[in-house]
């Protein structure tokens, strides 16, 4: 594909990390010499120094010939702006990041449309919503649903209470129990692995898992986390991602947002009706054990410092607390979770470019996650009529080493294939893959 990305920021170069990874044709545009030179240095991927809505800039970007206009600058005006020049000049879809919540809750207006908007995204509300969903799922260290829960992924830790510790699945559900999940997935250390029913766990694996609704039952009894009605959540830090995760939580959950800033603090609480909001030392221990950090049941630190936010949550595990999410900006960290103790850690950066990736995947995508540490992406294909899947049994199928089918959904119905099954037209098929096989699965569907 042809890709045009305007911002070469974080947001910006870790999309084009991605996409020159993949070896997409992609043209990052900025104002900033500084930050282009960066990129030119450590990306495969053409630069362009100007303002992105310059006429004459994009037009020596080509997007008249771009399947993809990407606008991520820290300029809201100036990626609606160009978004709108890129798409009257030619190019097939756009998508712009907002700061503005109001587009994004109007993002589907036929406006938008007819300006020539396709997508809008702010990465912190993606980043809330990422919050939500793991919060849902405490007892997990990941979950994801498709097809409206007729399938769904989960994560789970093996520790020395593990039943899997040092099994494989065979060994521990020997009377055909696996009917209803399979293994995809393996985190171990820094390594990913695409592991058979014969793979032995080790201790601290990250394991994930591909279920039917009947399944899950037998995944939750491999984590030794007791699952725990979730009531009582405190964030720590009042930034963009802490103020959207209050604002969805708290229609749920009693939720208390601590902040060392009197002012942010005084516009949470007007914006924030069913949040208890705070302004104190997030770092002081004393307050935190005076608003009841022993009895949360979920503590969340997004403030600006990564290191701030782990050791929060280290903090928070020490005293009992039984789910633990830092937001850290570094994504090298995340490989970290498995071991030094928190529970998942998410990076923002990861979330949107895995949200754009959807509109750059080849054959019909319906969803896609990224594991938070893996190196894979599952994603929701469509079975159409011209797909070399379809028609084919699972065994007759030239799988890539890095990648499995975990599940399909057919007619409304969550099904764990096995070998015989035959894959046919309209089928919705979950597949787990690593970068290096992602083309290759793409080509079975498209």
């Amino acid at each position: 594909m042809r890709i045009v990305i305007a911002g070469a920021g974080d947001v910006g170069f870790h999309l084009g990390r991605l996409l020159a990874l993949e070896s997409h044709e992609t043209t990052i545009i900025d104002i900033d010499e500084e930050m282009l030179d960066y990129v030119g240095k450590h990306l495969d991927v053409h630069t362009l120094h100007g303002s992105c809505t310059s006429f004459s800039i994009l037009q020596q970007a080509n997007v008249s010939q771009c399947d993809l206009f990407i606008a991520v600058t820290s300029e809201e005006n100036a990626n609606f702006t160009s978004a709108v020049m890129a798409k009257r000049l030619g190019a097939k879809k756009t998508i712009v990041r907002v700061s503005n919540i109001e587009f994004l809750i109007n993002r589907k207006h036929t406006f938008m449309k007819d300006v020539g908007i396709d997508e809008i995204i702010l990465p912190e509300t993606l980043a809330a919503e990422e919050i939500k969903r793991l919060v849902a799922h405490a007892v997990l260290t990941d979950h994801f649903s498709f097809g409206q829960g007729k399938l769904s992924l989960m994560g789970i830790k093996v520790d020395d209470q593990s039943i899997l510790l040092n099994k494989s699945l065979s060994e521990v559900f020997p009377n055909g129990e696996k009917d209803h999940f399979k293994n995809v997935a393996i985190l171990r250390s820094n390594d990913t692995i695409i592991p058979t029913d014969e793979t032995v766990f080790s201790m601290n694996d990250h394991s994930y898992f591909i279920t039917d609704p009947e399944g899950e039952a037998d995944v939750m009894k491999m984590s030794t986390n007791g699952q725990k009605e979730i009531k009582h959540i405190m964030i720590l830090g009042g930034s963009k991602i802490g103020f959207h995760a209050a604002r969805l939580l708290s229609k749920k959950y009693k939720v208390k947002i601590i902040d060392s800033n009197k002012t942010k603090c005084r516009m949470l609480a007007d914006e924030l009706a069913n949040t208890l909001v705070i302004h104190g030392n997030h770092q002081n221990i004393e307050l935190l054990e005076e608003e009841n950090l022993s009895e949360m049941d979920v503590v969340i630190a997004v403030t600006e410092n990564s290191e701030t936010n782990i050791i929060s949550c280290l903090m928070a595990k020490n005293r009992g607390v039984q789910k633990t999410i830092a937001l850290v900006e570094n994504v090298d960290y995340i490989h970290l979770s498995q071991n030094v103790g928190v529970d998942t850690m998410i990076n923002k950066r990861l979330i949107t470019a895995n949200f754009i990736f959807r509109y750059i995947r080849k054959g019909e995508v319906l969803a896609m996650a990224g594991l938070h540490g893996a190196d894979c992406e599952v994603l929701e294909f469509e079975v159409n009529p011209k797909s070399s899947i379809n028609h084919k049994s699972l065994s007759k199928m030239k799988m890539p080493i890095g990648a499995r089918i975990g599940g399909v959904i057919r007619d409304g119905v969550g099904i764990i294939p096995d070998n015989e099954f035959v894959f046919r037209e309209d089928d919705h098929v979950v597949v787990l893959s690593k970068p290096d096989s992602i083309k290759k699965v793409e080509n079975l569907f498209s």
